[in-house]
């Protein structure tokens, strides 16, 4: 949660996270090429399409005061990164094969684009919000296990997935609110910060 000691208990916290999205026939394609994979592990609990994102910084619970300065650091972060394209590529699983707890199809960002965005983020918002430690690994969140599952007979498989698609052009970023229930999370997108045209 954001550091923010003066906010009063009362105060009831946003959950925010920023992101990029996917453009719907990015979503259509993979959707078709994961499909098998839904049989295979039954017990995933599989993301739906439209929920779909790249997050490049999860803030989480968050004082309702914070939110301008968020909304300030997504705008200057946006601003600072030119439009960029990502591909799509391979499957995996973190964190490894032998205890898989979230199924994730895997971004070809040559560019570097994600990453940049996601250390701009962190440096903006530093004072407010932990800044990630482990290393970006730019994927896509399909489905998530609990309690974990082995896979390790087919992680070869699931690397070796392709996808017949154009990469697409990242252009914004996308700050959400995730509204959680016991039917699933909704995502609100809140604001669109253009990235540096």
């Amino acid at each position: 949660m954001g550091r923010d000691r003066a906010a009063r208990p009362e105060a009831k916290p946003l959950r925010l996270f920023a992101a990029v999205d996917l453009p719907e026939r990015m979503r259509e394609m993979i959707e078709r090429e994961i499909e098998p994979w839904r049989d295979r592990l039954p017990r995933g609990r599989w993301v739906r399409p439209e929920n779909w994102h790249v997050t490049v910084k999860f803030m989480g619970r968050t004082y309702p005061r914070l939110a301008e300065r968020v909304h300030d650091a997504c705008r200057e972060a946006a601003a600072a990164i030119r439009p960029f394209r990502v591909g799509v590529e391979g499957m995996g699983v973190f964190p490894g094969p032998g205890r898989a707890r979230v199924l994730w199809v895997g971004l070809d960002d040559r560019d570097g684009g994600l990453p940049a965005l996601a250390r701009a983020l962190d440096d903006r918002l530093a004072d407010e919000f932990p800044t990630e430690k482990r290393g970006f690994t730019p994927h896509l969140t399909v489905a998530r296990f609990n309690p974990p599952v082995a896979v390790r007979e087919h992680a070869d498989e699931l690397a070796g997935t392709r996808f017949e698609v154009s990469p697409f052009r990242v252009g914004e970023l996308v700050l959400y609110r995730s509204h959680l229930s016991p039917k699933g999370a909704r995502y609100e997108p809140l604001e669109r910060f253009p990235l540096r045209g």
